[in-house]
């Protein structure tokens, strides 16, 4: 059963749009960031390093995504906010201090319904076009 669900999900992943795969990147870094907290108030030090290494590399790969190119003082801004949270994770983790976490989990909570509201309207924005076509 877990093989398929394994393949289920990598084909899921795999024929996801682009802005399929950003929410999913979200909800994961969301996911990891309060299972670190979590981890932190039940003092298991060994989760807490695992949910934030996982926090830091979804992080990581969401500000290499960025193109500056294109996105101009948003992606900048993006990057920015980016390298705040792996500062405030990475003392989080040091400190065994789950408020800086608390802080990138507002953030990653904003971006995240951000990006939902984005996608939805290009979604509806596509629809219109097809409809007028």
């Amino acid at each position: 059963m877990a093989n398929g669900v394994n393949a289920y999900k990598k084909t899921s992943l795999a024929t996801a749009s682009k802005e399929k795969i950003l929410l999913l990147l979200y909800q994961a870094a969301i996911k990891n960031c309060r299972l670190a907290i979590d981890a932190m108030e039940e003092k298991n030090i060994a989760k807490k390093g695992e949910h934030i290494g996982k926090l830091q590399d979804i992080i990581l790969e969401l500000n290499s995504c960025l193109d500056h190119s294109v996105g101009g003082q948003l992606s900048q801004e993006l990057s920015s906010l980016y390298d705040y949270m792996l500062y405030s994770s990475t003392q989080a983790n040091i400190k065994i201090d789950p408020v800086p976490l608390k802080s990138c989990l507002s953030i990653l909570n904003t971006l995240y319904d951000g990006w939902v509201e984005a996608v939805n309207k290009l979604s509806r924005d596509q629809k219109d076009k097809l409809n007028h076509e």
